[in-house]
């Protein structure tokens, strides 16, 4: 005799397939704390998360659970405690960082923990790298860094040509 599933349990099987598909697919992923979320705080947060290409979910720990350990990181369940929101991202820090702006301007959730290119990274992990320059402001410093001893070359040779009475060069 053939059980027939019931509609919960189709509708479960398929968040589970749908949580491991993004696990196995993400570069991180971030578990946050979900208690004290205003309904307008997380419309707000959703919106955010989207335009940065971060999928954000709400589900159940257990559900949570089971897709983990289906794409294989069993690392994350002494943090399947209370309210659990996840953001996956295919970029290694958007999920983080939106995250971190949120917690930092409403004060209201915090992290858990959470996955970075395949290693498990603990709540102050996350939050450094949350915290972390944008990629713009981070190749600028590295440009800046290439370009100051150039320009100290410049500024010896100009002093130079000046001690030996030339005109400077522009």
């Amino acid at each position: 005799m053939e059980m027939v599933k019931k509609p919960q349990m189709i509708e479960k099987e398929q968040e589970v397939a749908e949580l491991q598909a993004l696990f196995e697919k993400s570069q991180s992923v971030v578990l946050t704390d979900y208690r004290g979320i205003t309904v307008a705080q997380d419309v707000k947060l959703r919106a955010k998360m989207r335009a940065a290409g971060v999928e954000y979910r709400v589900a159940k720990n257990t559900l949570i659970k089971i897709a983990s350990h289906n794409a294989g990181y069993d690392c994350l369940d002494n943090y399947l405690e209370g309210p659990t929101a996840i953001a996956f991202s295919e970029d290694a820090i958007a999920a983080a960082k939106v995250s971190g702006d949120f917690i930092r301007e409403n004060k209201v959730t915090s992290f858990k923990a959470g996955i970075l290119t395949g290693d498990f990274i603990d709540a102050a992990g996350i939050d450094a790298l949350a915290k972390l320059p944008s990629r713009e402001v981070l190749l600028s410093q590295v440009a800046a860094c290439f370009n100051a001893p150039m320009s100290a070359v410049a500024r010896a040779f100009n002093a130079y040509a000046e001690q030996q009475g030339a005109p400077a060069a522009e």
